[in-house]
């Protein structure tokens, strides 16, 4: 019987509270959105809250079959997320996208960081970590994509100085938002 040690825990308690997180944000920017495209992100918002719901279910049941406690408590979860607050209020629709993906990619740093301990502990406890980062990151860049006009950031010395530094570094307009 495999039981996990105490820095396994630990790895998979930072995963667990950023995606009960994601899940509590995300229902917070469905409930205020506001905007163009309300409908479409509305629903998409709803997607993604499934998903992370979905995801910290997962993650937490991993954790029990490995002889781990998970603590998804909501003072534990608002204490240790690596995720920002997301705005009080109703917030626009173009600004609940980059706020959105910019948790998700959150998320999922907090997954790559502690991967390589937990593939080192327990292969097959990273490969739940696997499943999850790629289809969060799908969904990110899925969101991202709603605010990216490629004629319209082409015309803005921002927009295009941004993207410029993100292709330096490999990374596509969404990962430049992403990582601004």
């Amino acid at each position: 019987m495999f039981q996990g040690s105490e820095k396994l825990h630990d790895s998979l308690q930072k995963v667990l509270v950023d995606l009960i997180e994601l899940h509590v944000q995300g229902k917070q920017a469905h409930w205020n959105l506001l905007g163009s495209n309300f409908r479409d992100l509305h629903l998409q918002l709803d997607e993604i809250v499934d998903a992370a719901r979905g995801f910290s279910d997962e993650v937490a049941e991993r954790m029990r079959a490995v002889y781990l406690v998970p603590d998804g408590r909501s003072s534990t979860v608002t204490k240790t997320t690596s995720l920002p607050e997301f705005p009080e209020g109703p917030v626009e629709t173009t600004d609940v996208v980059d706020l959105i993906v910019e948790r998700m990619y959150a998320a999922t740093d907090t997954m790559r960081a502690v991967h390589d301990d937990v593939d080192d502990e327990d292969p097959t406890t990273a490969d739940v970590l696997h499943s999850v980062l790629e289809r969060l990151e799908q969904l990110a860049w899925m969101t991202g994509a709603e605010n990216r006009h490629p004629e319209k950031d082409q015309k803005n010395k921002a927009t295009r100085d941004r993207d410029d530094k993100a292709e330096e570094a490999g990374l596509d307009r969404v990962g430049a938002v992403a990582n601004s």
